[in-house]
């Protein structure tokens, strides 16, 4: 299975420009690079951030330039996003019975879990008791399936001084669910930091975030006032398969320098 990870898009009306950069003309470019190199792929998952003021304006936008993508779409909410305005410009998004935008899919190689960390006026995430008796249930549907969970906030230390107040507030209720379910945790997903990074929890749960399409961080993990960047737009190809879960950056507007030969081995 073959999942494209669009993080931290952070759309304003048109016309306008965010930390100096155009944020509608990077996700173009990464639309563009997944319609033509990963028609194929069966999800686009978008972790959150999708709008950087929850304007509706820049949800419209946000609509037309995913339009082009014919795989299955499923958006997410980060802390600049506004629930109420994301509802209304994308009504067919699965939200759950209390209105969150939060759904599973059921794949051959286990259960995805899409969450809603969103919470007005915070930039760190939440996930309130309702949201929490949805992830309990959803994970006693997944049965004997292992589970690939999704997110905007991480909801394990991430080890970036920028980020040390502004994480998952609800973690530990969230890992406890996770760490409950009998038959474990393929890998956890999220966005919000801007830099890819990977890491192992002390207990052993996998996880990542996807690097931001629009401004990102130049990396300085103990730097609490780190520097925005241009950097290019980019994007991750997740892989679920036979073999576990993989990740791979994909960064658009690269420069081709010379192409290699097949390596037949040893």
């Amino acid at each position: 299975m073959k999942i494209i990870q669009i993080t931290d898009t952070h759309l304003v009306p048109p016309g306008h420009l965010l930390h100096g950069l155009d944020p509608a003309a990077r996700l173009r470019a990464v639309v563009s690079d997944v319609c033509a190199r990963h028609a194929d792929a069966d999800l686009v998952i978008v972790t959150g951030d999708l709008c950087n003021d929850g304007d509706p304006r820049a949800y419209a936008l946000l609509r037309e330039l995913l339009a082009p993508i014919a795989s299955p779409l499923r958006l997410l909410l980060g802390n600049h996003d506004a629930r109420p305005a994301f509802v209304q410009a994308f009504p067919e998004q699965p939200v759950d019975t209390h209105g969150f935008v939060q759904s599973h899919i059921d794949t051959p190689h286990g259960r995805l879990l899409l969450l809603d960390t969103h919470h007005p006026n915070t930039i760190g995430g939440r996930y309130c008791a309702q949201r929490q008796q949805w992830l309990a249930d959803a994970l006693a549907g997944a049965g004997d399936q292992p589970v690939t969970v999704f997110m905007h906030h991480p909801p394990l230390p991430d080890g970036l001084a920028h980020f040390t107040h502004i994480g998952l507030h609800d973690a530990d209720a969230v890992m406890g669910l996770l760490r409950d379910h009998r038959n474990g945790v393929r890998h956890i997903v999220f966005g919000h930091l801007h830099v890819a990074m990977t890491g192992v929890s002390a207990d052993g749960f996998a996880y990542s975030s996807g690097q931001a399409c629009a401004h990102q961080f130049i990396t300085d993990p103990d730097n609490p006032t780190p520097w925005w960047t241009e950097g290019t737009p980019c994007y991750r190809v997740l892989m679920l398969d036979a073999n576990g879960f993989r990740a791979y950056a994909a960064q658009v507007g690269q420069t081709p320098t010379a192409q290699t030969q097949p390596c037949a081995g040893p």
